[in-house]
């Protein structure tokens, strides 16, 4: 492979990096560094100057990273000069190092490299741009497992179950004059089939949790005009996002906003005050709440007096089996009132918290944050946790769960060996599109997943 550079940091700050990986890079590094890194060991810094030797012009003092290939993120010999983060200076050390034999690298080239010299999979080079662009603690937690293998590992495993599925059935088939041979009768592999299936479900259901962690969980925010929904959001999150009036119908399009709970980001929705109106502008703008309660997770429904029956149905027909948080607002001037005897005894399949809250005053906020994110059901992650946040992971997941509903299929249906043996290596192979292991993956793929990354990545 060519040896390549490129800016690993962005301009501004006082400090920046360029990488630079690929056999020579030490070579052209003695082109342009005041100090001979010939025999620099790996992991080790020099202290120097770039310089261009046909001017004798110093571009920056610097110092330089050494480390040696295999030991290093790409696996080739490869370095990073640390300068300063003017945006002169670190475009004259690219242009040095290209005029004396290197390539600009492409967008995600660094991360690509890592993976075709096996210093990791395919899951976790997309981890890496995951991590990159982690914006909450949660979403960071999850990048950070994939990048340490937690989910190649999980792959592993059921690789290693289809391997022994498969190798059961093989045996069968090469000793099938033998009657008195029983290597796992139709029952074990069929158990051994539904295991795997099941822990394919599994991940394919914390997809869901995956994209909410890694976008932002929506919550609408609903009630009729006036009861102080733009004043709660503007609590929620702390700042004065949305207008706040005692007239009526002050808010006729949706305000969007994210704020972060216990380190998950939640999109807050302030939506128009659900009431009929002959105001062509306001009903727009209450089709449009009703849109958004349709695309939202949580709803918090803000009251100010005991709602009717009426009012409670009216609710909980557009919010479905969704998730509700009754937030009773203007504790401080309104009596306590509850219909959570009502949800009970009627909606007990939905979801439902109640909380008592003064929006103007911030009473209780903190206690409606903390039921926020109760709602939510996000499970803490750990180093062992395998959440889906990838698409095209969740779709490669999909289509495995259907090849190895096909095998159950046919083991229950007692079709021959050989044809079960063949769709359970058909799900192998699918399911080693995730990692890039086990069959050759084509260029075109690994463009379109390196594409996303940064330049020096």
């Amino acid at each position: 492979m060519t040896t390549v550079c490129a800016p690993a940091t962005k301009t501004g700050g006082a400090i920046a990096i360029v990488r630079i990986s690929g056999s020579q890079t030490i070579d052209i590094l003695n082109k342009v560094f005041t100090k001979d890194l010939t025999t620099a060991k790996g992991y080790t810094a020099h202290y120097g100057h770039i310089i261009n030797k046909e001017t004798e012009e110093t571009i920056d003092e610097v110092v330089v990273t050494v480390f040696r290939a295999p030991h290093s993120y790409t696996g080739e010999d490869s370095a990073e000069i640390s300068c300063h983060a003017s945006k002169y200076i670190v475009q004259q050390i690219c242009n040095i190092l290209t005029a004396n034999g290197c390539n600009n690298a492409t967008a995600g080239e660094f991360t690509r490299r890592a993976f075709m010299n096996g210093k990791m999979d395919l899951s976790q080079a997309e981890a890496v741009a995951d991590l990159i662009a982690a914006e909450n603690r949660a979403s960071h937690d999850i990048a950070l497992n994939q990048m340490k293998g937690a989910f190649s590992s999980k792959l592993s495993q059921l690789r290693q179950q289809l391997l022994r599925l498969t190798s059961l059935l093989e045996l069968e088939l090469d000793f099938s004059d033998h009657e008195e041979l029983e290597f796992a009768n139709r029952s074990e592999l069929k158990a051994i089939a539904k295991e795997i299936d099941e822990h394919i479900i599994s991940l394919v259901h914390s997809f869901e949790i995956g994209q909410a962690v890694k976008h932002g969980i929506p919550v609408a925010i609903i009630g009729k005009t006036n009861v102080g929904k733009s004043t709660l959001l503007n609590q929620l999150l702390h700042e004065d996002r949305a207008i706040v009036s005692n007239v009526h119908g002050t808010t006729r399009d949706v305000i969007e906003d994210t704020t972060d709970i216990h380190g998950v980001t939640f999109r807050f929705i302030d939506t128009a005050g659900i009431r009929k109106t002959s105001d062509e502008v306001e009903r727009i703008g209450i089709e449009r709440a009703y849109q958004k309660i349709k695309q939202a997770k949580i709803i918090l429904w803000i009251t100010d007096t005991l709602p009717t029956e009426e009012e409670i149905n009216n609710i909980l027909k557009y919010t479905e089996t969704k998730t509700i948080i009754h937030v009773r607002n203007k504790s401080d001037i309104v009596e306590s009132y509850s219909i959570e005897d009502i949800f009970e005894k009627t909606h007990e399949d939905i979801p439902f918290y109640t909380v008592e809250v003064s929006a103007r005053k911030g009473i209780k906020i903190k206690e409606l944050e903390d039921i926020i994110y109760k709602a939510t059901e996000i499970p803490e992650i750990n180093n062992s946790d395998v959440i889906v946040t990838n698409s095209r992971h969740y779709e490669i997941l999909i289509k495995a769960h259907k090849e190895i509903d096909s095998v159950l299929e046919s083991l229950s249906n007692n079709l021959s060996g050989d044809l079960i043996a063949e769709n359970l290596r058909t799900v192998i192979t699918t399911l080693s599109d995730i990692t890039g292991k086990g069959k050759i993956t084509s260029q075109e793929t690994l463009i379109n997943i390196f594409q996303n990354f940064c330049i020096g990545k």
